[in-house]
């Protein structure tokens, strides 16, 4: 329960656009790009809370995911943001963690942020 709220405060701080839109609904590449983010951004939380991290290593986690969600979701952060809090509260986390395992080299991969 901590690690969701921490992953919660992490939402919070996205910068929102001025108005409020429309909820969209992601699918395809965007959808696999915010699943990448929602696995680094919750991992880096949570390796930080268990001390295997430091405050620096997690704070370029967290860069890592807004590039991802910059360069590869298109829509407003608070669409974006949005559509993280659907994802994290669909998946446990330990699935998270374990698609990080499996997944995180390959989404770096497929969403480059350089």
């Amino acid at each position: 329960m901590l690690l969701r709220a921490a992953g919660l405060a992490f939402l919070t701080m996205l910068p929102l656009t001025a108005a409020a839109q429309t909820q969209r609904v992601y699918a395809g590449e965007e959808a696999a790009a915010l699943r990448c983010s929602n696995t680094v951004a919750l991992t880096a939380v949570a390796l930080y809370e268990a001390e295997m991290i430091g405050e620096a290593q997690k704070e370029i986690m967290l860069g890592v995911t807004l590039l991802i969600l910059e360069r590869h979701v298109s829509g407003s952060w608070r669409q974006k943001k949005a559509a993280l809090a659907i994802m994290r509260d669909r998946r446990s986390i330990e699935d998270t963690l374990e698609d990080y395992r499996r997944n995180a080299a390959r989404c770096l991969t497929q969403f480059p942020i350089n």
